[in-house]
């Protein structure tokens, strides 16, 4: 699929041009129908044109489209960022700023923890993805394709293994990197932030030890060290509940938020202790379109909707159905290329594997077309791409469900 007027540089997982969507499905220019368990890469919870959402839209649009908020404050802004920090399920009171996207607050969450500890260095993870802004680019713990041909990248970065059951990588594992890269590279008192994703998207969904995520804690207390939590595809209900960092008994000095934030429309935000988040001096923080008053309208009605009861109820839903119907493939030997169920809640990968163990990044690539020829659209993860991401609608019917994992029961079955 080529399109001259947009760079090659970017690239496309599935060579179709959809034209509309509703909840779980979307059609493309031509009329055909498919299962949609991409989201946008997370960012449809509540699906295609949730019309709590698309009211919310169509109302604050006949108001007011824009305005620069640093320029002169308007409500949806205070509205949502109101009810953003209420939404948060920490123990002190929040202050946070609104940005355009995910990478956007990655950013600020880098200038807020220079301001705050005049520190530069950041500690992040084997796996890990942040962005596709400069800064960000040395976050994420894998070069090909993101850092690849851009040079120098701001820093320092350092990079410790991803400590979860799903990769293999034991907390003890994690540890003795920790303390080799503390003997030999860098001094822990020279550390301003860890940056840590409490299940890595990119990485191929996979769930951080809870027991390292205490100790990180611990340790950040110990040293005066900001420990950033990425929520940005984890967050807003993708786990079964508010935010994935509850599940391990932590809380975060900053939170990165994004993605679902607003059920399509481009928002994002960070948010944590007032004592951070009031660093930088007047001026230091803002942007022309963070927090436009229609992203924050979304905003309001994503939040709207996402009360504890409706994120338990689909949640379960989900992942009972997934869970169950995983274990039947297993007990089935459906095909001898199923390897493990990766995430937690709603939020699941499944990983495709050789014979010998090793990636299976050719059967992969092989699953997608036939899925996607077959109605169903999926999306890679995983350092190999051989991790199928599960990301349907929390919202999706059940018979949507199950027909699509029907077509993904029917597509693993043929692979060779």
């Amino acid at each position: 699929m080529d399109f001259p007027s947009v760079s090659r540089s970017i690239s496309f997982v599935h060579p179709i041009s959809l034209s509309h969507g509703k909840n779980a499905e979307v059609r493309d220019v031509d009329g055909k129908r498919y299962i949609d368990f991409v989201g946008g890469i997370g960012v449809l919870n509540l699906g295609h044109c949730h019309p709590q959402i698309v009211a919310a839209i169509c109302e604050q649009a006949q108001r007011m489209t824009h305005y620069a908020f640093n320029a002169a404050p308007h409500q949806p802004y205070q509205q949502f960022i109101e009810r953003l920090a209420a939404f948060i399920p920490v123990s002190y009171p929040v202050s946070g700023m609104l940005t355009n996207s995910g990478a956007e607050a990655a950013e600020n969450a880098l200038k807020i923890v220079r301001g705050h500890t005049g520190k530069t260095a950041v500690i992040a993870f084997d796996g890990a993805f942040h962005g596709r802004t400069l800064a960000t680019l040395n976050l994420n713990g894998k070069v090909a394709p993101y850092k690849q041909k851009v040079g120098t990248l701001p820093g320092p970065v350092f990079h410790l293994p991803y400590p979860s059951v799903d990769n293999g990588v034991s907390v003890d594992e994690t540890l003795r990197a920790m303390d080799r890269l503390f003997s030999v590279e860098i001094d822990l008192d020279e550390v301003a932030c860890f940056i840590i994703e409490p299940v890595q998207g990119e990485g191929g969904f996979l769930a951080l030890d809870p027991g390292f995520a205490q100790l990180l804690r611990t340790l950040c207390d110990d040293k005066g060290i900001v420990l950033i939590i990425d929520e940005i595809q984890s967050g807003f209900g993708r786990t079964g509940e508010r935010f994935a960092f509850s599940r391990l008994g932590i809380e975060p000095d900053l939170l990165l938020l994004g993605k679902s934030i607003a059920g399509g429309v481009p928002l994002g935000a960070v948010v944590g202790r007032k004592a951070l988040m009031d660093t930088l001096p007047k001026g230091g923080l803002g942007g022309t379109y963070s927090g436009n008053p229609i992203a924050c309208a979304a905003g309001l009605a994503t939040l709207e909707l996402m009360t504890d009861v409706n994120l338990a109820a689909w949640g379960e839903q989900y992942a009972v159905t997934l869970q169950a119907r995983y274990a039947k493939w297993q007990a089935d030997s459906l095909s001898p290329y199923l390897g493990r169920l990766t995430g937690v809640g709603a939020m699941r990968g499944i990983e495709l594997l050789t014979a010998e163990g090793k990636p299976a990044t050719a059967q992969m690539a092989r699953l997608l077309e036939t899925a996607r020829a077959s109605g169903l659209l999926l999306m890679p993860s995983g350092k190999s791409r051989h991790i199928v991401r599960l990301l349907a609608p929390l919202t999706i019917e059940p018979d949507v469900l199950n027909e699509g994992l029907d077509i993904l029961e029917q597509c693993l079955s043929d692979l060779r």
